[in-house]
């Protein structure tokens, strides 16, 4: 008789994220370009949750640093390419996604982590992720870029 591992438990909430990424990808492939954009923040705001879990299920603390790099970088995507449309749509989803999901997700794994500097690495690649994402959501109205 086999017996479920607390990683197990981890690596089985990565699934959450990493199967919310298949109509993002579909809606990216096959979408318009505004979908697009609003596809790519929603893809690095999930692949940024599903290297927490994965770290915590794998015990490889080197995907929180890859999680950080995802969590600068996809934020930063999204605005250039932002510009080049000229238009940073506004996504309720991309923003409660951000709101709800990263605290559901870091939390817990600052509990399981405890004090110490992991967990100060959790929190600074969820506040991240938030704000990254908040700011890249667009702001409501016309959703344009401004210079």
């Amino acid at each position: 008789m086999s017996t479920v591992s607390t990683s197990d438990g981890w690596l089985a909430a990565a699934l959450v994220p990493l199967l919310a990424l298949v109509p993002v990808l579909w809606r990216i492939a096959y979408g318009s370009p505004r979908d697009r954009l609003i596809g790519q923040n929603l893809t690095s705001l999930l692949a940024g949750l599903v290297l927490l879990l994965a770290a915590q299920g794998f015990h490889r603390t080197s995907y929180n640093d890859v999680a950080l790099v995802v969590s600068v970088l996809g934020p930063t995507g999204t605005l250039i390419y932002g510009r080049f449309l000229d238009v940073l749509p506004d996504s309720r989803l991309v923003r409660w996604t951000a709101l709800v999901g990263v605290p559901a997700t870091v939390l817990p794994l600052c509990v399981a982590t405890g004090p110490g500097r992991a967990m100060v690495k959790l929190l600074l690649i969820g506040a991240l992720l938030i704000a990254g994402s908040v700011v890249t959501s667009g702001r409501g109205g016309k959703g344009g870029v401004t210079a």
